[in-house]
């Protein structure tokens, strides 16, 4: 039985396809062709990104930063344990050992202050998740980074058309990865984009990105025949895909302005029951801006939030939990170096995302408050009495 309220729902521009259709008649839906080029000069004039290359996923985005990033058997890379599978598994298919750092207290990304203990001389890069759309310290991480000859690798999954200190998350970093998949704010139903900030990785990026070939030069007339010249493999989308991200990319400041709406309405009708102390609103320090990916709450422990989201569910509402610790995995566990990591644990245990898509309405969002206000009102009354008493 489908969810009255579902926690995601694509949101359709209308032209997608339209620009589909087109690029099937163009009679060149491989990659690499008109909707491929048009989605590559929007986001390079829109964000001022000095090279951007469409993938087929985030996770593809961040296997070519570890290819480009030559990371080799037994090199170190940092990693929040807080994140999806593929900030980790990228690196760890070139061989790296993943190093896993804690969480920030005020929110999910990770503890800028835990950075510095955690570098070795084996350490060769540092990948930043920006949670939500809200971004890390960039400027710390940066000149630790620059300190000790570290490359950065935003994953900027999230973080579409959001800023640190005025500049767009994604441009700080050397390489930046990004998703275009359904529950983001700008999809293709499956796809990301790696950008590329550093000029010496430029070049072979769009080899890599091409099969290990240089056939995108032979293409501009740069040279008069492509071969194999590296390591790479058929990263790049379909121009349907592409087509499909274009009619996306002309509608983004509508869809934004949505989602922040939205955003701002679900914040301000819980204050009340953060003030009272029974949960916990997204922290959006002074030097980010907040793209609306996702809204959160922070329980105050598992059997809070499974209460919360069992409340939800019985009136037709579906609110999710997120990441499971990945220093915890089954698969890393043994790999880990035993750290406790207080505050990914904490998220994994607290943290519940609530429903969020351009069709939902106010209405919807009264309805959610109004069921998790309901979760809390018998402590609260009970509280009172005391009070009272």
């Amino acid at each position: 039985m489908p969810y009255k309220i579902p926690f995601n729902k694509p949101f359709l521009s209308g032209r997608e396809t339209e620009y589909i259709t087109d690029a099937v008649r163009s009679g060149k839906i491989s990659g690499n062709g008109l909707y491929t080029h048009k989605c590559h000069q929007f986001l390079t004039k829109k964000y001022h990104f000095k090279k951007v290359l469409l993938t087929t996923s985030c996770t593809d985005a961040l296997e070519m930063a570890a290819i480009l990033a030559d990371i080799q058997p037994g090199d170190e890379v940092i990693v929040p344990s807080y994140t999806f599978v593929s900030t980790a598994l990228a690196f760890i298919r070139q061989g790296a050992h993943v190093v896993f750092v804690d969480s920030s207290q005020t929110n999910p990304n990770l503890d800028i202050d835990k950075l510095e203990s955690l570098i070795t001389d084996r350490t060769r890069a540092i990948v930043p998740v920006h949670y939500a759309g809200i971004a890390c310290d960039m400027d710390r991480l940066m000149a630790l980074a620059n300190k000790y000859n570290l490359l950065v690798i935003e994953d900027a999954a999230q973080a579409i058309n959001s800023f640190y200190k005025g500049k767009p998350l994604g441009s700080i970093g050397h390489l930046a990865a990004f998703s275009f998949h359904e529950t983001k704010n700008i999809i293709s139903g499956e796809g990301g984009m790696l950008v590329v900030n550093a000029e010496r990785f430029s070049r072979r990026a769009e080899i890599i990105w091409e099969k290990g070939t240089n056939r995108s030069e032979f293409f501009r007339g740069e040279v008069n025949k492509y071969e194999w010249v590296d390591i790479g493999s058929s990263f790049l989308p379909s121009e349907v895909i592409s087509a499909f991200l274009y009619a996306q990319l002309e509608n983004i400041e509508q869809i934004q302005n949505r989602r922040t709406a939205l955003w701002n309405y679900y914040y301000q009708s819980l204050v009340p029951l953060a003030l009272a102390g029974y949960v916990r609103l997204p922290d959006i320090p002074v030097y980010a801006t907040n793209n609306a990916h996702m809204f959160y709450l922070i329980c105050q422990n598992i059997e809070e939030r499974s209460t919360l989201i069992d409340a939800l569910k019985e009136n037709g509402i579906l609110a999710v939990f997120h990441y499971l610790s990945l220093h915890k995995s089954g698969y890393y566990r043994s790999k880990h170096d035993g750290r406790d990591l207080v505050y990914s644990d904490m998220y994994t245990n607290c943290l519940v995302r609530l429903p969020l898509f351009y069709e939902l309405t106010f209405d919807e969002i009264d309805q959610i408050v109004a069921i998790i206000t309901g979760v809390y009102q018998p402590r609260l009354h009970a509280e009172i009495v005391d009070h009272n008493d």
